[in-house]
């Protein structure tokens, strides 16, 4: 008789907080302050947001594609050990790309330099006008050198019997080199651009490769984990990693923060200290490949439905209060990616350090962590409704304070607010995601908010935001988003009041609880439809069976 295996569901549960603690610290260790070094290379706002918002994209388009695909033919521990491996490798490749100005290799983030670049006052001249990034000049062909001396011949040296011929092979030469020009490819056309696009162009397309490389890891690596416990019937206890990835997000941008500070402006002969994040966010991924190599993951023999997807889409729509927080979790998400992508920006504008930076940002995810303490008492106060606006009003205040910076430490008490505008926002889609769910559809609704957030909404924004700082500024960023945010938040509460609530039926409980006790202590009127069915149905099952009898 074959054995069946057992499952260890603490030690799983120490392996998955281990990985998410690793993977997010190797994550913060770069990603906070990739904008940064972009705007060290001589990047302009517009591409910098460019750049961003296509990886984002590709995020949003890549991610659920391939987790599926790794689901179907049960490839997850060969896409995660290639992602965290290949996303590493490809991320190293932005190091070897020379500054577009030779006067940003030089930069040091100290407080008492002030040559840094602002958006205002950009080192390199570029046109505003994006039509004219399309506008090549095409150097001068040996034909026009000829047309040119034909053309400063003498007078009385021309030939009248040659000049047909003369036509004819220019009218030739000049459809030649139409056809070399439309045959012009990329590259040609790359080397015959300012440096400035460029190294735009190299960039982007470095940052699609690494994020085709890294998008597949966090669902592949979930979706493993949770069927590996689903299996056991132990699914719930997974909620409990949720914290993991912000305190290991928190100890990476602290502490790659005060490791970039402590060292001098160059190192390793010449090579410039922000390079020290890439080096960090390469060994940390090191460290969580042994522990993703003994990660439990479900061998799927059995394929799921793949309608959960389409069905949570419809549960969605089928709600307006899950709209309303479908419509919050879009500008939230819009917000936040302008947050990240410059809030770097505006503190070095202000003499910030790297120091400075990395204490900010770890604060403001260590209070983001600490909301669940707060959260049962502000739910029963507010209701989740009023925690939702809660949180777009929390992250239009703090963009409001940081049009407003004065000096290195004062982003921090803002940073403070990321509690109730981040932690209480995805509180408030954790509770309009249970109320809405039927069984088996929770973790898809959850994942279609995190999507229209994180990665569509994070798009818009980071396309958006790039312009918006090219023409006026981050300061008007900032006031700009912030207005955004609290004109909605006016009118979500209204909103909210006029549509229906609904509320969801606890099968689990339901069954769970004794049907003696049940009867005993719950009224008639209070009892669940279901068991009112479940009883009618047998009282005429046993009046159909007194019926039969002789």
């Amino acid at each position: 008789m074959r054995k069946t295996k057992q499952i260890n569901v603490k030690r799983t549960l120490a392996l998955a907080r281990a990985f998410h603690f690793l993977y997010s610290c190797a994550k913060s260790c770069l990603l906070p302050f990739l904008t940064l070094y972009f705007r060290d290379l001589g990047l302009a706002p517009e591409m910098v947001g460019i750049i961003m918002g296509t990886k984002h994209i590709i995020s949003l388009l890549w991610q659920p594609l391939s987790s599926l695909l790794a689901k179907m033919y049960n490839k997850r521990r060969a896409v995660i050990h290639g992602s965290v491996v290949c996303s590493a490798a490809v991320a190293l490749i932005l190091l070897l790309f020379p500054p577009a100005d030779l006067q940003t290799q030089n930069i040091c983030n100290d407080s008492n330099l002030r040559s840094s670049p602002s958006p205002r006052e950009p080192q390199l001249k570029v046109s505003t006008d994006p039509a004219s990034w399309l506008t090549i000049p095409f150097p001068a062909n040996k034909t026009d050198v000829a047309e040119d001396r034909t053309s400063q011949l003498p007078m009385g040296r021309t030939n009248n019997t040659e000049e047909p011929k003369n036509k004819n092979l220019v009218r030739k030469k000049k459809h030649k080199r139409e056809a070399e020009e439309g045959q012009l490819d990329f590259l040609s056309r790359l080397k015959v651009m300012d440096v400035q696009h460029q190294l735009f162009f190299l960039v982007l397309i470095t940052v699609s490769i690494w994020e085709l490389m890294a998008a597949p890891l966090e669902w592949t690596a979930d979706d493993g984990l949770h069927d590996y416990l689903d299996f056991a019937d132990a699914s719930d206890r997974y909620s409990s990693t949720g914290v993991w990835p912000l305190l290991g997000a928190a100890s990476g941008v602290g502490g790659a923060g005060f490791l970039v500070s402590r060292l001098n402006c160059s190192i390793l002969g010449g090579t410039s200290k922000t390079a020290v994040h890439f080096f960090c966010y390469a060994a940390v991924s090191a460290l969580a490949l042994p522990i993703a190599a003994f990660l439990p993951l479900h061998l799927n023999k059995q394929q799921s439905k793949v309608n959960r997807p389409l069905k949570a889409i419809q549960l969605v729509r089928g709600s307006q209060r899950a709209v309303l927080c479908a419509v919050t979790a879009l500008l939230m998400g819009a917000t936040r990616s302008n947050v990240d992508n410059f809030l770097l920006w505006q503190m070095r504008d202000h003499h910030s350090t790297e120091l400075h930076m990395g204490v900010s940002l770890g604060l403001a995810l260590l209070s983001q962590a600490a909301f669940p303490l707060l959260a049962a008492r502000l739910t029963r106060l507010l209701g989740s409704g009023r925690v939702l606006a809660l949180g777009a009003a929390a992250l239009g205040l703090q963009c409001l304070y940081y049009s407003f910076l004065w000096g290195p430490w004062a982003v921090l008490p803002a940073q403070l607010f990321s509690c109730f505008s981040c932690g209480a926002f995805w509180w408030a889609v954790k509770v309009h995601s249970d109320d809405i769910a039927t069984p088996g559809t929770e973790r898809s609704i959850k994942r279609l908010y995190n999507v229209l957030s994180l990665d569509f909404g994070s798009a818009l924004g980071s396309f958006a935001g790039g312009f918006v700082v090219r023409w006026c500024g981050l300061d008007w960023l900032f006031r700009g988003a912030a207005v955004v945010l609290i004109l909605w938040c006016v009118c979500l509460p209204l909103l909210q009041w006029n549509a229906p609530r609904q509320y969801r039926i606890n099968y689990s409980r339901l069954l769970a609880a004794d049907a003696s006790e049940a009867s005993d202590s719950e009224s008639e009127e209070e009892r669940d439809w279901l068991e009112k069915a479940m009883e009618d149905d047998g009282s005429k099952n046993r009046n159909y069976g007194r019926t039969l009898k002789p």
